[in-house]
């Protein structure tokens, strides 16, 4: 079994306790190379912790890193949380890491999309008290976000998400039971990373770095570390410049009835849908329309029949 491995820098003075991490996915190396980048010019003195704490993971996920695909045994980024039984590879990295998460503060966990399209950040919900996602420090993760280098932001994943399942149980219900033993009808399947960083009382930022072969993503991941570090005081320097962005709220997640779902374009990332636009066909030959103005999220043509095939959002002010 692949071995998990951090590096840790802790100053003497009393700070923030950051963790960052990088190939949750396997093939989402972008983080990686940031990260390894960053420990290398602290290591050779370039950079000094002049507070608090900053964990680094270069690679979360060492078995779908090998692989140099987005998986182990299944989607680390779903269903985290660590278990008295262990049965997949990932059970293994959430028993790990979950304690890791628990002695920080404030995770930034780095990512990239299949689709092409602009780097984007993802944050958490409002402050609530509500069973779904508790939570107290939405000012922090956007003011965090805002200081980042990207220009989008985006909300709403979990509560999208677990209003997805609920219409996925009613479509399962209809299969063979052994076909809907394959299909995940678990809230807490939409509980990644941030997500059980939020749960475990801090704050966390997912950000989307770019197009996995982006050469310019591993540049995103890495002015973002910085510029999180300068945010939270861990390293001296001039404040990262605070920029408004264009916000988008997640409401609505259609998942594929059938592997030959098709979409009628290449559908990339924030492209523009309008109220009754056709976005693709089903493998019956029903035509898939878009329910609202807005944009589109996260279209996934190699989807499973039910997994996500793709993601509706509704424009926001929240990060303006």
């Amino acid at each position: 079994m692949q071995s998990f491995q951090f590096t840790r820098f802790e100053s003497p003075a009393p700070g923030p306790r950051l963790i960052v991490t990088g190939a949750v996915h396997g093939n989402e190396v972008c983080g990686t190379l940031a990260i390894r980048r960053l420990i290398g010019e602290f290591e050779r003195g370039e950079r000094q912790l002049q507070a608090g704490r900053v964990t680094f993971v270069p690679v979360t996920n060492p078995k779908a890193y090998e692989k140099g695909e987005r998986n182990g045994d299944r989607n680390l980024n779903r269903r985290l949380r660590p278990t008295t039984d262990p049965q997949q590879y990932e059970d293994h990295i959430a028993n790990w890491l979950c304690p890791l998460l628990a002695d920080h503060e404030v995770l930034l966990d780095l990512h990239s999309f299949q689709a092409q399209g602009q780097p984007f950040v993802m944050v958490g919900p409002e402050n609530n008290a509500d069973a779904l996602q508790p939570f107290q420090h939405a000012a922090k993760e956007l003011a965090l976000a805002k200081v980042l280098g990207v220009q989008r932001g985006v909300d709403g994943w979990l509560q999208t998400y677990a209003d997805g399942v609920h219409r996925r149980r009613a479509w399962a219900a209809a299969l063979a039971p052994e076909v809907a033993a394959t299909v995940d009808l678990d809230e807490a399947y939409g509980v990644g990373t941030t997500e059980q960083m939020r749960a475990l009382g801090g704050w966390a930022l997912t950000l989307e770095c770019g197009q996995h072969a982006d050469p310019q993503a591993p540049e995103v991941a890495y002015r973002a570390i910085v510029n999180t570090l300068l945010h939270l005081g861990l390293i001296a320097g001039e404040a990262p410049p605070v920029q408004s962005m264009a916000g988008l709220s997640l409401v609505h997640v259609r998942d594929k009835a059938h592997a030959d779902d098709q979409f009628i374009k290449p559908w990339v990332s924030f492209d523009r849908v309008r109220a009754g636009e056709l976005i693709g066909h089903g493998q019956d030959g029903e035509a898939v329309y878009a329910e609202h103005d807005g944009a589109i999220v996260f279209p996934n043509p190699k989807a499973r029949a039910g997994q996500e095939w793709f993601y509706l959002a509704r424009d926001t002010d929240r990060f303006r």
